[in-house]
């Protein structure tokens, strides 16, 4: 008996098959016609206002590199202010911290810039756990690396916030 289906058509046939269960789905890429598609351009064209302290300069420049900011003129500023905590969890038997937990907290306004409307207000963060070990400076190491990895953490997310906001109030092409 012959095979209904020659042996390399059914990985080719699953694909499509595959493919036409996602267009169905109504799924659609965020970043549509890449670099000159419609969210990869407005994101290049919001400026991130100053944000204060360490912390601020860590996550300023975290969304600059993601958004591109500066290629282009902004016509959105995106606000950001930060809540930066780090608290101790664990007690040894000296009454000293054993774990710590650094949370990054960010609060954020896409702004117009023709009109100053808020587009968009939310917020995003993140935490890392942090071991208090015997050395100060390997404690103050390890806050630091928590803190420069949640900035990028928290930058993303609200990069990604912003670019679904720009694919949902983006014109329909035809």
């Amino acid at each position: 008996m012959k095979p209904i289906l020659a042996p390399a058509l059914v990985p080719a046939l699953a694909l499509a098959a595959f493919g036409l269960m996602l267009a169905g789905c109504g799924l659609q890429p965020l970043y549509t016609g890449g670099g000159a598609g419609v969210v990869a351009t407005t994101l290049t064209q919001v400026e991130v206002a100053p944000i204060q302290g360490k912390s601020g300069w860590l996550m300023s420049t975290a969304l600059s590199d993601r958004l591109q900011a500066g290629k282009t003129t902004p016509l959105y500023r995106l606000e950001v202010r930060l809540d930066d905590r780090i608290s101790g969890l664990g007690v040894r038997r000296d009454n000293s911290v054993a774990r710590e937990r650094r949370t990054l907290r960010a609060r954020y306004q896409l702004i117009d810039l023709a009109n100053g409307t808020v587009l968009l207000d939310a917020t995003a963060g993140s935490d890392a756990g942090i071991d208090a070990v015997g050395s100060e400076y390997a404690t103050i190491a390890a806050e630091n690396t928590a803190l420069e990895r949640l900035s990028g953490i928290v930058a993303d997310q609200i990069v990604s916030r912003v670019a679904l906001y720009v694919r949902r109030t983006a014109p329909k092409a035809p």
